[in-house]
């Protein structure tokens, strides 16, 4: 075609990595064509990408964004170097077609349709450092309140706070060191929470899989229904002709014993040539013989 079908923006599927944690990014097509448009999403990973949705319908000079998540990874590639790749598949549709009645056969390269694809590459973002460390990292920040009386006990000024100031400060750093012991508790309990997460992202991933599974189970299973049912029109126009063929066959038979029997009566009814022929010479001979 002299123009592409669909304008893809980003070109690259970025993603931020971080080991554990899932990442997303957002493709958006659109649609150059005054037509419409269906378009397909497949991926080298299908297991380790959720794409939804992977299937579409586009209108006319309109654009449809799709969402790609990256499920959590426990281990971060040499060089975050990313090898997947993805592929979108774009084709005209005829007008008024709904994404319920988009199929696989729609894309396959085997069909005489017109199949645009383009290939797009995965590139591995590394997170922006985060400027405060975090308890859960093991670095603690120390309370002001504490350190100042810290080093007031070491220096052994004459200049003692107070007995009811030393238990405020003692307060304050056994209710610092709650906070921090809640913490890391929380940190400790949000990993449980991510793995239920990715744990769930997996199942949705699995449950896609299936449904284009079945989709295509199901899109197999009606070609083999169309044919059999070719198969079995074909069988009864066959049995129709052999069924004529035979009551034409009888039909001919009867007419050729018809035939046989007339020509028999015929025969016996009738004079045979010579006894015709002889009867003829005798009357010719008395003949002349009576007038010679």
């Amino acid at each position: 075609m002299a123009t592409e079908l669909l304008e893809i923006q980003p070109q690259v599927f970025k993603f931020t990595f971080e080991v554990k944690k899932q990442s997303s990014c957002s493709i958006q097509l659109g649609n150059n064509s005054n037509q419409y448009v269906a378009f397909k999403v497949k991926t080298t990973s299908p297991k380790k990408y959720c794409v939804r949705p992977n299937t579409g319908i586009i209108k006319p000079k309109a654009t449809y964004d799709f969402t790609v998540t990256m499920q959590a990874q426990r281990v971060a590639p040499p060089d975050m170097q990313c090898k997947d790749k993805f592929l979108i598949q774009s084709t005209v549709v005829p007008f008024g077609t709904t994404e319920e009645d988009l199929t696989s056969d729609m894309f396959s390269k085997d069909s005489s349709k017109y199949i645009e694809e383009k290939k797009l590459r995965v590139i591995l973002i590394s997170p922006p450092p985060s400027p405060v460390l975090l308890p859960c990292n093991g670095a603690l920040k120390q309370d002001p309140s504490s350190e100042t009386l810290v080093q007031r006990l070491l220096s052994g000024v004459e200049n003692i706070p107070p007995p009811r100031k030393v238990a405020e400060d003692a307060k304050l750093i056994e209710t610092a060191e709650e906070l921090d012991e809640l913490r890391e508790a929380k940190c400790v309990d949000s990993r449980p929470s991510d793995d239920v997460e990715g744990l769930k992202s997996v199942k949705n991933v699995v449950e896609l899989n299936i449904a284009e599974d079945f989709e295509d189970m199901k899109s197999k299973l009606n070609t083999m229904d169309s044919k059999l049912r070719e198969a079995e029109l074909t069988i009864t126009k066959l049995t129709e002709e052999r069924n004529m063929t035979t009551v034409e066959k009888d039909t001919l038979k009867d007419e050729l014993e018809v035939l046989r029997k007339n020509n028999v009566r015929r025969i016996q009814m009738g004079f045979p040539l010579f006894y015709v022929c002889m009867v003829a010479l005798i009357s010719v001979l008395v003949g002349y013989l009576i007038h010679p």
